[in-house]
């Protein structure tokens, strides 16, 4: 997932957007990967293709175990002299892995690094007493995590960029890095957004209302946009939406090529009077309007051609996931997940998906890189009667045909008839070591999710500040 804006304002956005992207794969070889890919997509295309990939699926994650626990707390907090509310347990809010290596930040903003191939945690990436980790990203054009943080120096009022090799985090020196952005003012509402579909970043100065656009390889600015008329930039490939004040009964609209800052149009686009604008967002050539109480319009800004959802069908989501391969869209409302492609028309809806949190909180829904695939924390059966109530399972489902392919559930790891385990809850037979949770308890309350297809192991984090492995 791409397209993370990271605010000095702790308050949540009123709708999320995240962009998807497919992730391309080191080395070289070019040749052998696209033999490898033409071979994919011809097996895809037969319907011995079709049930050979859906076997497979199912089978990658049939036998997946609990089988590490980590945990983020130190009673003790990571220096003497840590603000007093680093060292109080926390729930995991964000979690990312990179060769082997489990990032998982908490909502009091203390974020540890673990190894997959000890085991162990190998260091806290907090290297000032008084830092809050606001959010995390992995940049795999430097390979390299960057953190977003703010300091008691200044009542956490400004965000501050560090970038970290990973190879320095793995030798536990996590003060090897350096800041970045150090010459803009982030105080609130300034933001800054890294953009991994364009390898751009995205700052926003509110002292001197000036956005600037940064390259992600080398952090070199590119350009600034200095219009203090901007209310909001949306960001797609290649382009970016510039979003001005509403006037009288219209929005001023442009569109930049993201490489240089270049208008390559500008128009305006008629609104109803006195209806708020719940979004505005831009996908390539689709721009998707929705006023209060009206219609969702889908704008191609080439031809002007105009198409509208009723709002009956298309209601106001809390958050969108945009997947750019398949030109299809994912909303989320209401603990569920609907697929719509931009004609307007309603691709997918899921058989088995409804998510366990009502907010539809990102952070626990995982898009692989193929685009075919939702992971998620959901509701488990209600009709099991071995279902525990406070228990969820994480669902894998297929995007285009909303079929649940695999579950994660309490009730997979109940003892065989050779177990001798007393409590079935706490089954362990098949884990590589004994661990001190039961599966049922790492189902329960759930706070994060990230899926390492590379090693194909899904992490999740708790309320409590665990984190727990999912393996086969």
């Amino acid at each position: 997932m791409d397209g993370r804006r990271i605010t000095a304002d702790p308050r949540p956005c009123n709708v999320r957007r995240v962009v998807v992207k497919k992730r391309q794969r080191g080395g070289g070889g070019d040749g052998f990967v696209n033999s490898v890919k033409k071979i994919q997509k011809r097996e895809i295309c037969s319907k011995k293709g079709r049930a050979f990939r859906l076997c497979d699926v199912q089978e990658r994650f049939r036998n997946i175990w609990l089988q590490e626990e980590y945990d983020t707390h130190d009673p003790k907090g990571h220096s003497s002299t840590v603000l007093p509310f680093l060292k109080k347990r926390s729930k995991i809010i964000e979690i990312v892995a990179a060769h082997g290596t489990v990032f998982a930040l908490a909502q009091s903003g203390v974020c540890a690094a673990f190894s997959r191939e000890t085991n162990k945690r190998i260091c806290f990436l907090n290297i000032s007493p008084d830092e809050v980790i606001r959010s995390l990203f992995y940049n795999k054009n430097n390979d390299s995590l960057i953190t977003v943080s703010v300091y008691a120096a200044d009542s956490f009022s400004s965000l501050k960029c560090r970038t970290t090799k990973i190879e320095y985090i793995k030798r536990g020196q996590p003060d090897a890095g350096f800041p970045l952005f150090e010459s803009e003012s982030l105080k609130w509402p300034g933001f800054v957004e890294f953009d991994d579909v364009n390898g751009k970043v995205l700052t926003f100065s509110a002292q001197d209302s000036i956005y600037k656009v940064f390259d992600l390889k080398n952090y070199i600015m590119l350009y600034s946009i200095p219009d203090k008329n901007v209310q909001e930039i949306k960001i797609s490939p290649g382009i970016m939406l510039l979003i001005f004040n509403k006037s009288s009964g219209h929005v001023p609209l442009k569109i930049l090529s993201i490489e240089d800052g270049t208008v390559l149009k500008s128009f305006n686009h008629l609104l109803h009077r006195n209806k708020k604008v719940e979004f505005i967002e831009q996908f390539n050539e689709k721009l998707l309007v929705k006023q209060e109480n009206e219609n969702l319009q889908i704008l191609d800004v080439r031809n002007s051609e105009l198409i509208e959802v009723n709002k009956t069908e298309f209601m106001t989501p809390s958050a969108f996931i945009f997947l750019y391969d398949n030109q299809l869209f994912l909303t989320f409302r209401n603990r569920t997940v609907a697929v719509w492609n931009f004609r307007g028309q309603l691709v997918t809806s899921f058989e088995d998906h409804l998510l366990w949190h009502p907010d539809c909180n990102t952070n626990i829904i995982h898009i692989t890189s193929g685009q075919d695939l939702i992971i998620s924390y959901c509701k488990s059966d209600s009709d099991d009667p071995l279902t525990d109530e406070n228990a969820g399972s994480i669902n894998i489902s297929n995007i285009l045909t909303g079929k649940c392919l695999a579950k994660v559930k309490a009730t997979n790891h109940l003892p065989t008839d050779d177990c001798s385990c007393s409590n079935n809850a706490r089954c362990k037979c098949n884990s590589r070591r004994q661990i001190s949770t039961s599966v049922t308890e790492a189902l329960e309350d759930i706070t994060a999710l990230f899926f390492d297809e590379e090693r194909n192991e899904i992490y999740t984090g708790n309320k409590f500040g665990l984190i727990h492995v999912w393996s086969n």
